[in-house]
């Protein structure tokens, strides 16, 4: 039976000032065995006989960080100066800490961003549904055992401030201070009252403007008949005009807000945490012991753009002037970052096809290395800060093919006036062809409410769990990893948006040149003005539509459909936020030409029984060779290109 012991108080009082970013580790609970018990590394685990793993050691933590708003480290967050202090003249918060310690650990950490609260690092890499991840109490809550089985420390913390549920960060606010901020909705259509809650209480409601509009680029109107009265500081209630503005109006509010959060703080939490838990060797330290030589962060859409972030604003080295993370693994980012260090941040604010627009999220700079912007001359990137203090980590990047369209992908590897940029050697850019922004271990290709096409179900964890590997030898042996595989890297082509002749012909495949724009905000007025565009790129295309460039899986390297990173809603006014596309090939030559589809069919391609297989093996053969597959996952994907399941089409 696993040991749980509830409420454990294993807190440590750090009184020297070096070391009082971490002031006190409360473990709330631990439980030992965790995961029902389950053995990792070994082939009963889940995972191969690698000498780690063991069982695990489940810790849940209390955890407050204290920070000396004089301190270099600690003075770029946004009114650091202005909050609330303890007696010891620091500024407090209070994170959520949750520990899975392998009992033969292999000495790297990955420290798992939370997104919106959620751990996501396992249902990407280890085949866990979201709910089997929150949890992580019954075996099969591991999932593969991927990284238990390897030996991985994993640990979450929380963040972001502004969540009601999951991990999260209690930050102080400064009350008292004002200043202004907008609130934006996406609302459906309808009539009557409808209630919102503002991310900020309102100060005063004088001042107070609402507007709505159909689409982002459309003049902002105020109907006679739309109105709204405040609930409370914090709620307010919008009465809907009687006219319609479409299914996805956006009602925009600005007003006076006043205690503003310094939600900032959540990037210190990171890196205090992380480096408490890899150095002190205190009792209060419940990874004391354990060996622990390396960190590497890892984090997935909004968690990954915290990583860029939490970069440029310079977080990667503690207070002693060590290096928090040795490696950053960030996965779909594309070239944005977060709303968070600012009066009034969000950063739960994520721009869209349609949503969010404005909010800055994705400004200049986009890149790690500098680059200059000649909208403005400014000169900047990524790496800047941390090469000032030696603290740049090794970093991979991973994208999608949606982050081509939706986020803006193509500024990882272009400056803004659309010029070629090289990585930095500590960096490495991939792209997943043919993948959608995140796609579960089991979708398959069916139909998506108000999109066009069926869903792509590709998933890019097959090439995430084998850069994860080469990440920590580069990290720890120093071991190159992979070449990048990036559009616009090498000999990898692009083509300039918006392309409406992108792809070929193919009936059924709506493409019209449609992708999010890359706009330059003016954000010093009430509301956000759009002026001006950075130039944007796209994937070249092969004769099946697949994406030419970037880490080709087997499904796209042996086709049976053509995977776009993008759809179209229903009424083809923009793009389905996130998710991408299938248009499957036809059985049979026969039915190709009768539809007029110049790609060839299935039985074209595949003629003998095990040529398809055959094509599989090859393909994921190459990417083992490449070190982006695992070997254990080309055995998998013939079994399933075998059993027809590999393409993920509707059987």
């Amino acid at each position: 039976m696993p040991r749980f012991a509830p409420a454990v108080l294993a807190v440590s009082l750090l009184t020297t000032p070096a070391l009082a970013e971490v002031s006190r580790f409360e473990v709330l609970s631990t439980v030992q065995p965790a995961l029902g018990g389950r053995v990792f590394g070994t082939p009963s685990g889940g995972g191969t006989a690698t000498g780690f793993g063991g069982t695990a050691t489940r810790i849940d933590a209390r955890v407050t960080i204290a920070l000396d708003p004089a301190d270099p480290h600690n003075a770029g967050i946004v009114d650091i100066a202005a909050a609330p202090r303890n007696a010891a003249g620091r500024v407090e918060a209070t994170t959520d800490v949750v520990i899975l310690r392998p009992e033969r650990p292999n000495g790297t950490m990955v420290l798992d961003v939370p997104n919106r609260g959620r751990k996501l690092i396992n249902t990407l890499l280890e085949d866990a549904t979201p709910e089997q991840t929150a949890r992580l109490e019954q075996a099969g809550d591991a999932g593969r055992g991927f990284l238990l089985s390897r030996g991985f420390t994993i640990v979450w913390v929380g963040w972001q401030g502004d969540l009601q549920q999951g991990m999260r960060i209690t930050v102080p606010v400064v009350p008292g201070l004002t200043g202004p901020n907008r609130d934006e909705w996406v609302v459906g259509e309808g009539s009557g009252s409808m209630r919102q809650v503002l991310s900020y209480p309102m100060a005063t409601p004088e001042g107070a403007r609402l507007t709505v509009r159909a689409r982002p680029e459309d003049e902002r109107q105020t109907p006679a008949d739309l109105s709204f009265r405040m609930a409370d500081p914090t709620t307010i209630d919008i009465v809907r005009p009687g006219q319609s503005f479409g299914a996805r109006a956006l009602y925009e509010l600005t007003y006076t807000a006043r205690d503003p959060a310094l939600h900032a703080m959540g990037f210190a939490a990171l890196r205090d945490v992380a480096s408490f838990l890899r150095h002190d060797a205190g009792s209060g330290n419940p990874l004391a012991g354990a060996g622990l030589t390396h960190t590497i962060g890892f984090g997935i859409s909004q968690s990954g753009r915290v990583l860029r972030d939490f970069l440029y604003q310079g977080f990667n080295q503690d207070e002693r002037d060590r290096i928090v993370f040795d490696g950053l693994l960030a996965e779909i980012p594309g070239a944005r970052r977060t709303f968070t260090n600012a009066r009034f941040a969000q950063p739960g604010r994520n721009p869209g096809p349609n949503e969010d627009r404005g909010y800055p999220v994705d400004q200049f700079p986009f890149t790690y290395d500098v680059t200059v912007d000649a909208q403005t001359g400014n000169r900047d990137g990524l790496l800047v800060r941390c090469r000032e203090t030696g603290s740049c980590p090794r970093i991979m990047q991973v994208d999608s093919e949606f982050e081509q369209w939706g986020s803006h992908g193509s500024l990882l590897v272009t400056d803004p006036q659309g010029a070629p940029v090289k990585l930095p050697s500590e960096v490495r850019g991939y792209m997943v062809a043919g993948t959608p922004h995140f796609a579960a271990f089991d979708d398959i290709a069916k139909p998506v409410p108000g999109c066009q096409l069926p869903g792509n179900p590709v998933s890019s964890a097959p090439v995430v769990r084998a850069l994860l590997v080469a990440m920590e030898r580069w990290v720890r042996a120093d071991e190159a990893p992979p070449e990048s595989r990036y559009p616009g890297l090498g000999d990898q082509p692009l083509v300039a948006a918006p392309a409406p002749d992108l792809y070929p012909v193919i009936p059924g495949l709506p493409y019209h040149g449609m992708y999010v724009p890359a706009e330059r905000w003016d954000n010093s007025g009430p509301v956000p003005k759009s002026v001006g565009t950075y130039k944007l790129f796209l994937p070249a295309t092969d004769a099946d539509g697949n994406a030419k460039g970037g880490v080709r899986l087997p499904v796209l390297a042996a086709p049976r459909a053509t995977y776009t990173g993008w759809n179209l809603r229903r009424d083809g006014t923009e793009l389905c936020t996130q998710i991408g596309s299938t248009l499957p090939f036809a059985a049979t030559r026969a039915a190709r030409e009768a539809a007029l589809d110049p790609r060839p069919s299935i039985e074209e391609r595949y003629p003998a029984p095990d040529s398809y297989v055959s094509a599989v093996d090859a393909a994921a053969a190459d990417l083992v060779q490449q070190r982006l597959l695992l070997p254990a996952e080309q055995a998998e994907m013939v079994a399933a290109a075998r059993a027809g399941t590999l393409a993920r089409l509707p059987r």
